[in-house]
């Protein structure tokens, strides 16, 4: 879903919009569920985590170190696996993953012999990747959306994404925390909290929000918990935690990867999507999920477009030639902390061999008004329902009026620190035959596409939009929900257009990025500038898990 207020939709943001069982018992009880009873924030101590051979390892790096005999995909599997459980419920406690997966030791070994026998199957084989907890896996991992409301769902069959990993020869590791439901029940939410896994931190200052809702996959994969993970985005879930965590996050077209088996909001925006420490990571999990699902007509256009292999955009020449034009939001052009991080990248991709056009205005800007929030109220209900209602009779619940009821009945589990209140509005929505809704489609595509961003390129003549991805990382604040830091998500969500976030610099040692934003299947042309951008500048550091963000003359 979203995040942050970026001009585009008047009072509504993500922050207000969010400010605005199949398995019995004994199965139940062997799944390694890490947040039982949902712990609240307090800060933990500073942690000072043991050295980790694999840190900031990359993917191709892994896949030598296998070839080589130096490691196995058990031992890179058992590697991740302890770094889970040092950082995760201990330590600094970062709380970035739900469940791990009870079987990730035993499917290690088979894709070590499979190796043994065939060779690899390709550049993921026995790759240990998370993949966030509202993407369906019918393994012994549960699906829940974060949410006590599925606490032991198992759906009949994988996503479709998921599937795709797997046929890849990735080891899916676990289940990555996230805010729950996707951060679209409460107008005052704390991002990356659940009441299954509960707050997600920061690895970078513990004491600060890790964004959302792919909180967990963000942390995770900046803290080096796992080799990649997979988001999903509405609106700012996937670029916003991968800015604020330091990382590397792809949004794709929305029908770019399917969406069978994730648990919705909006068939119109959603779309799951990878996120790394590394563009090249990004594009190799990127074209390990394509493919056109007949579960998801989203996906039929992608025919002909979708690529298996984006690896070979991965060009540090990619910037030499390309016509860029930069986008100021008017939020994040008055944190003092974004314009110098701006233009230090614009002056950086010119002197990759980049035509900067700059500012670049988007003609239709603030003209949506609220249409983006009136159309996911409406498609949550009508795509939750038919979510719920595929899970079959066994499922804890089965509309989004039962979760609302449930909820009520739990409240002190489930609400302890927000309440219900999009999901209460969303119950209240027709269905999608209502002109209400259709209006406020037609605006959404009109002032987000037509009038947005395919009028910006074809202006000036453009490959790209670049854009300041978001502000910095704010406080936990389970009080108060989330601060507003500033985000540009919904212009590319929107659309349903492709955008890629990149480290782009740092404030008091928190991340900042840039989002290069393009035209519908532009994922090529995005990859290669951000890869020639990514190595123009190598920004991202490790974290280091303070306690709270760090203090530089």
């Amino acid at each position: 879903m979203k995040e942050q207020d970026d001009g585009f939709t008047g009072a509504w943001t993500r922050r207000a919009l969010m400010k605005v069982g199949l398995a019995g018992g004994a199965l139940a009880a062997a799944r390694p569920l890490l947040f039982p009873t949902a712990p609240a924030a307090a800060a933990p101590a500073p942690a000072s985590p043991a050295p980790f051979e694999l840190e900031e390892i990359t993917i191709a790096d892994l896949m030598k170190a296998m070839q080589s005999g130096k490691e196995t995909a058990r031992s890179i599997t058992e590697k991740y696996l302890a770094r889970i459980d040092e950082l995760n419920t201990k330590g600094p406690e970062l709380r970035a993953v739900i469940e791990v997966n009870p079987e990730a030791l035993a499917i290690a070994d088979a894709l070590d012999a499979e190796r043994r026998a065939k060779g690899p199957r390709g550049p993921l084989h026995g790759i240990p990747i998370l993949i966030k907890d509202n993407i369906a896996t019918a393994d012994r991992m549960t699906t829940t959306a974060g949410s006590l409301a599925l606490e032991g769902s198992i759906p009949a069959r994988d996503s479709f994404v998921a599937a795709r990993l797997r046929e890849a020869g990735a080891i899916l590791l676990g289940k990555a925390n996230l805010s729950e439901w996707a951060n679209i029940r409460s107008t005052r939410s704390s991002s990356g909290w659940s009441s299954r896994g509960g707050q997600c931190r920061n690895p970078y200052a513990l004491d600060r929000n890790a964004s959302g809702s792919s909180s967990g996959s963000a942390a995770a994969t900046a803290a080096n918990l796992c080799a990649a993970a997979v988001g999903s985005e509405t609106d700012g879930s996937i670029v916003s935690p991968s800015s604020i965590c330091g990382i590397v996050g792809i949004k794709p077209t929305v029908g770019l990867l399917s969406r069978s088996g994730v648990i919705p909001i909006s068939h119109t925006q959603d779309t799951t999507g990878p996120m790394a420490r590394t563009v090249a990571d990004a594009a190799i999990l990127l074209g390990a999920m394509t493919g056109v699902d007949e579960r998801d007509e989203a996906t039929l256009p992608s025919r002909g477009k979708a690529l298996t292999d984006y690896t070979k955009f991965l060009d540090p020449g990619g910037l030499k030639g390309a016509r860029i034009g930069v986008y100021h939001s008017s939020s994040l052009d008055k944190n003092p902390l974004i314009p110098p991080v701006l233009a230090a990248a614009v002056a950086a991709m010119k002197a990759a061999g980049a035509t900067i056009v700059d500012p670049v205005k988007m003609p239709s800007e603030g003209k949506a008004g609220n249409a983006e929030f009136e159309v996911l109220l409406y498609e949550l209900k009508a795509d939750l329902n038919r979510y719920l209602a595929d899970l079959g009779p066994k499922a804890p619940v089965h509309t989004l009026k039962e979760v609302i009821e449930f909820n009520e009945r739990h409240r002190d589990r489930v609400m302890p620190y927000f309440g219900q209140e999009i999901f209460l509005q969303a119950e209240a929505k027709g269905p999608l035959t209502d002109p209400a809704y259709k209006k406020a489609l037609a605006a959404c595509r009109r002032h987000f596409r037509t009038e947005g961003i395919d009028a910006m390129l074809a202006k000036h003549k453009l490959d790209a939009l670049v854009t300041p991805t978001g502000g910095p990382a704010w406080l936990i604040d389970l009080v108060n929900g989330d601060t507003d830091t500033g985000s540009t998500s919904s212009l590319a969500a929107v659309a349903g257009y492709p955008s890629i976030t990149v480290p782009a610099g740092f404030a008091f040692g928190l991340p900042l990025a840039v989002s290069f934003i393009g035209k519908a299947w532009s994922e090529p042309t995005l990859i290669k500038l951000a890869f020639a951008f990514e190595q123009a500048t190598k920004v991202r550091k490790a974290p280091r898990f303070l306690a709270t963000a760090a203090i530089i003359p």
